[in-house]
């Protein structure tokens, strides 16, 4: 793992939020892919080809099955104890999460590769706009943004990690970070010492690199959403002050030309978005909604028992937090694109232009009546509206569990 180039997002990030002035050369999915690259895990043709590299991609797709298939069989030991039960699903369906996007961008690495790079040639464009000001204070609160929920986000990885990995030492009747079972009892600790000393590294560090990894490509996929909303915003911004330099008919037909281009090319782009995570974005809505569901029927079975009803409230709080920040991020989008034909009628003058300027700002308004979305069919896309529909019918669950259980 090459630690500098992993470490150099953060480096980047804290000197733009120190000086007002200075800019980042690139976006912010720029540097998530360049953390990727530096643990070997960015699944592209290209990275394959590098030394090694694809012998490292099949050794994690192995270690990976084997984490899954050691948890999913210690859950045979749990039967009969309902909250350690509850507890193994959890991260089962955690590993299942991981395992799932880790086969899925080995396929569709190429696809979200194109799309980083698009997006990240966006960026210095946005440099040349009408007004500098608007277009880097912007940019800077985006990528501060970004810079932020990195930091965020690696703080209480590195806590939870610790956590985890320490557990068997103050957690009674847990020998490892994560209860699994091997052939021939190789995870008793009594029975097999050497081989549970492996077993426990192998958690440990497999847990790390998982989870750090994930949080890159979660860190990636979100950013790559407000990435589309900034282009927005821009493109919102470059038609509002479309007559700014007192153009002829002839450069304003170009500038137009121009800005229908680049509102297809947004949408271009939303629409290869769509498609690289459609499968991902399915079976995240799955494994939150089963995880929320989990949180709620173990809760209320338990929920005389303070401890565990505090530990699945924690559970639930963080798979509805993930669910509402992509709700957040796809509404957002969704809100600024509508603003775009707002942008492009108060780009027309009577007094300036030709026929053939004015067709271009009819093309924007009309494509920009219908709102732009992330959504993964068949699915409802991703919005505020669909995230409260969420939460009512999980509030439905936890009053219908009540009712019968009481």
């Amino acid at each position: 793992m090459d630690i500098q180039r992993f470490l150099k997002f953060f480096k980047v990030g804290w000197r733009i939020y120190r000086d007002p002035l200075l800019e980042s050369s690139h976006s912010s999915i720029y540097y998530w892919r360049e953390q990727m690259k530096a643990m070997a895990l960015f699944t592209t043709t290209e990275e394959r080809l590098l030394p090694h590299r694809s012998t490292w991609h099949t050794l994690v797709n192995i270690q990976i099955v084997i984490f899954f298939a050691s948890m999913a069989f210690g859950l045979t030991e749990s039967i009969g104890d309902h909250v350690q039960m509850g507890r193994d699903l959890a991260f089962i369906l955690g590993a299942f999460f991981i395992m799932f996007k880790t086969y899925y961008f080995c396929w569709y690495g190429d696809e979200l590769d194109q799309v980083t790079s698009d997006l990240d040639a966006l960026h210095p464009w946005a440099q040349k706009g009408p007004n500098p000001v608007e277009y880097q204070t912007g940019k800077r609160w985006y990528f501060v943004m970004a810079f932020f929920l990195a930091t965020f986000w690696s703080f209480f990885l590195c806590i939870f990690l610790l956590l985890l990995i320490t557990s068997p030492m103050w957690v009674h009747q847990q020998n490892l970070p994560l209860h699994a079972a091997f052939p021939f009892q190789w995870h008793e600790k009594s029975l097999h010492p050497i081989s549970h000393a492996l077993i426990y590294l192998f958690q440990s560090y497999f847990a790390v690199y998982c989870l750090t990894w994930l949080l890159c490509i979660e860190g990636l996929s979100v950013c790559i959403c407000a990435e589309i909303t900034f282009a927005i915003e821009v493109l919102c911004l470059e038609l509002r002050h479309i007559h700014r330099h007192n153009h002829g008919p002839k450069e304003l037909r170009m500038e137009t030309n121009r800005l229908v281009k680049l509102h297809q090319n947004i949408v271009e782009i939303l629409d290869r978005t769509n498609d690289v995570f459609h499968g991902t974005l399915i079976m995240q809505m799955g494994v939150n909604f089963s995880l929320v569901s989990l949180s709620v029927l173990e809760a209320v079975e338990a929920r005389k028992d303070p401890k565990v009803v505090a530990q699945f409230a924690v559970l639930m709080l963080l798979a509805l937090g993930h669910l509402s920040m992509w709700s957040y991020c796809g509404d957002l989008l969704s809100q600024k694109s509508l603003q775009i034909s707002e942008a492009a009628y108060e780009a027309y003058d009577p007094t300036k232009g030709s026929k053939d300027v004015y067709r271009d700002l009819c093309v924007i308004i009309t494509r920009g009546q219908k709102p732009l979305i992330m959504r993964a069919n068949p699915f409802p896309s991703f919005n505020l509206i669909n995230y409260s529909a969420i939460l009512n019918q999980c509030y439905g669950i936890l009053t219908f569990l009540l009712k019968t259980l009481d």
